[in-house]
């Protein structure tokens, strides 16, 4: 796919669309904005929720492509996750068909199968083909994404990477974290794949860095000509005289999704 010029970046004022509004324009990118909420410094950016079907609208005509990172990063209740992540996944795919855009590369997670246990000693990377097991709404939310955007490229064409994030930040913060960590350099890397890879109808990857202790396959990422610097194991050695190695007795550590496969709601009742 010819590089694409114009890229609508959703959820552009959260954290990983800050990191990325930063890093993707070296690619040659021109990213046009959209959050719920105003973006301080960028008076160009469109302010809309994704409930709003003709700003959306608006918001992806004549771009070639959408880097979607909005909606809720959390858990929360079901009727919060129903409007954000699955509704308003829907009405951005529904405005993209509407308005001819190619491509979407759409942030999905690796709590969308967060209840796979994860790797001990020898085990086999774990594949992207792997079942769906979403440990939350949240998941679930990503779960349906992924097969939102398979119904889009089956029934109209409209091709998607979906990327199941781990943990994107500055550096690891937990032990766990050292299996699923995407440095914001190999994100956006991984995100400019996605953007430009030929012939990618609806493709499924994780998203980390070229982690020691990787849980998952990157085969399908690097198929893409995603090419990761970055290893965690460098923080391995402060966080784990802090923190303990993980200990696949306790629940919150056997699965891929961590704490979300046993921590209660944080919602009110």
């Amino acid at each position: 796919m010819a590089r694409p010029r114009t890229v609508l970046l959703t959820g552009a004022a959260g954290g990983l669309g800050t990191l990325m509004r930063g890093l993707l324009p070296a690619y040659g990118y021109e990213l046009r904005l959209l959050d719920v909420l105003p973006i301080p410094g960028e008076p160009d950016a469109i302010t809309a929720d994704l409930a709003d079907k003709d700003a959306l609208r608006a918001a992806v005509s004549g771009v070639d492509a959408v880097l979607h990172l909005a909606g809720i990063s959390l858990e929360a209740s079901f009727d919060k996750i129903l409007k954000a992540n699955i509704e308003g996944t829907y009405n951005l795919y529904e405005a993209a068909r509407a308005e001819g855009v190619r491509r979407i590369v759409f942030a999905s997670s690796n709590h969308a199968v967060g209840f796979t246990p994860r790797p001990m000693g020898t085990d086999p990377l774990i594949p992207v083909a792997t079942a769906h097991r979403p440990d939350t709404f949240y998941g679930l939310s990503k779960a349906f994404g992924e097969d939102l955007a398979q119904f889009y490229w089956d029934k109209h064409g409209l091709e998607t990477v979906s990327v199941r994030i781990g943990s994107c930040f500055a550096e690891p913060t937990s032990v766990r974290m050292l299996s699923v960590w995407m440095s914001p350099g190999d994100g956006a890397r991984l995100f400019d794949a996605a953007l430009t890879a030929e012939h990618v109808g609806h493709t499924v990857v994780y998203g980390s860095s070229a982690n020691t202790r990787l849980w998952w396959d990157l085969s399908s990422a690097r198929a893409l000509g995603y090419e990761p610097r970055d290893d965690s194991e460098r923080y391995a050695e402060k966080l784990i005289a802090e923190q303990g190695e993980l200990d696949p007795a306790r629940p919150e550590h056997a699965c891929l999704g961590g704490h979300f496969t046993t921590d209660p709601p944080v919602w009110p009742h």
